[in-house]
């Protein structure tokens, strides 16, 4: 079995090209099934960010098939043309390049903790689309494990920082003035709400887009106002600052929306935090707007306080790493897993298959719906047995592998 990764990230790439490659989470589980469809792949995550995007596979060591052209395919552009973005890892490599991530020392805002929840989500959709397998389901879960250790006993300079506190703080110490300012908020997810608190916190008064949905109330976080989408243009022209964080696939504000702003005499910040953008990049042009995107914003990796917290997270990080490579170590033992796994998935299958025969299904529909059932039960036993590898040590383990292997000696 072989971990591999392949990704693109905001120190290869920017905004427009990293922009062809990133998943709403919908999508992000399409992909992985996908994925997981393909000859000699075992399991699948996509990690999708404003900074990255990720794909991440364990697979058969026999597999020689390229993930560039696996992704380019999926988002249907020509390999060719985006190689030089993109950056392979495998094995060791691909291992501390997630702990790293995880953990934040490599984002743009050094020690963000927005990263955490993003890791953890991009398992939790794998999960749901059951394309994690055992190996990435531990790997992901030590590594978001390593990063909270990092987070509880490592402190960055100013705190730890999501991407949104990191630019209000560069653009304070660049002289521009929040205290006091009016700031209007586009989007009210994660990032959106993380901007409006950051707004809010740094002195300014901020209003929030809401979109009002039938199922679900929306929550705007204290001491912030609430406007409909729909009004935003209404009041942009009392704004002095402008922040834009969606998931939309269409711009919130265009450059015919920012023209009404320009030549009025008052100077207006925008601030795209969205990938794909949010703002047509032709706001620019425009007089008295002053646009930045996510790609402007930070860390000073030569601050002396900075690199002192660094070497701690590295030093917690390789400790954590270690005890993955003890786990993984122990790939003795997948061959008697697999055949565990088969033996479950067999068992499952053959007393299901008079019940499956009763069915009024075409013979096509009945193999297929008993390959999905070996399948899913596939997977629910390799989670269960890696998750057992995980929390014992080996003797242990070997113990409780050895019992599951009796179950079927004499069949």
């Amino acid at each position: 079995m072989s971990i591999q990764m392949i990704g693109i990230d905001h120190t290869a790439a920017e905004i427009d090209m990293r922009s062809v490659f990133s998943f709403t989470r919908t999508r992000s589980m399409e992909a992985m099934e996908a994925v997981c469809r393909e000859d000699g792949i075992m399991g699948c995550i996509i990690l999708s960010t404003c900074n990255r995007m990720e794909l991440w596979v364990s697979t058969e060591e026999s597999y020689s098939g390229s993930l560039l052209e696996l992704l380019c395919r999926i988002k249907n552009v020509d390999p060719d043309t985006f190689a030089e973005y993109f950056t392979n890892r495998n094995g060791k490599e691909a291992v501390d390049h997630i702990f790293d991530v995880a953990s934040g020392i490599i984002s743009q805002i050094v020690g963000e903790d927005q990263i955490i929840t993003q890791v953890k989500d991009a398992l939790a959709a794998s999960r749901e689309c059951q394309a994690a397998d055992g190996t990435l389901e531990v790997l992901f879960r030590m590594a978001v494990t390593a990063a909270k250790k990092v987070k509880t006993e490592v402190v960055f300079p100013k705190g730890q920082l999501s991407a949104v506190d990191g630019a209000v703080h560069q653009l304070a110490r660049n002289g521009y003035t929040i205290k006091g300012s009016r700031c209007l908020v586009i989007g009210n997810g994660e990032m959106g709400k993380e901007s409006a608190r950051a707004f809010r916190d740094a002195g300014a008064s901020v209003i929030m887009t809401i979109r009002r949905y039938r199922h679900r109330d929306v929550e705007i976080p204290d001491r912030c106002e609430g406007i409909e989408y729909d009004n935003r243009l209404e009041i942009m022209g009392d704004m002095d600052y402008i922040v834009s964080a969606t998931s939309s696939p269409h711009y919130t504000i265009t450059a015919e929306m920012a023209a009404e702003l320009a030549g009025t005499g008052k100077n207006t910040v925008m601030i795209d935090l969205a990938v794909p953008r949010d703002i047509e990049q032709s706001v620019r042009e425009l007089p008295g707007i002053t646009l930045f995107d996510i790609d402007d914003f930070g860390s000073d990796g030569g601050d002396r306080t900075l690199r002192s917290a660094m070497e701690q997270a590295e030093k917690i990080l390789n400790e954590q790493k270690e005890a993955f490579y003890e786990w993984y170590g122990g790939r003795n033992q997948f061959p008697r897993i697999e055949i565990v796994k088969e033996d479950f998935s067999a068992d499952v299958s053959m007393r299901l298959r008079k019940k499956i025969r009763k069915l009024n299904l075409a013979d096509e529909e009945k193999e297929q719906l008993t390959a999905d059932i070996e399948n899913s039960v596939g997977k629910a036993v390799n989670k269960m047995i890696y998750g057992l590898r995980g929390s014992m040590d080996e003797e242990a383990f070997d113990q409780c592998l050895k019992g599951l292997e009796v179950l079927y000696e004499d069949e």
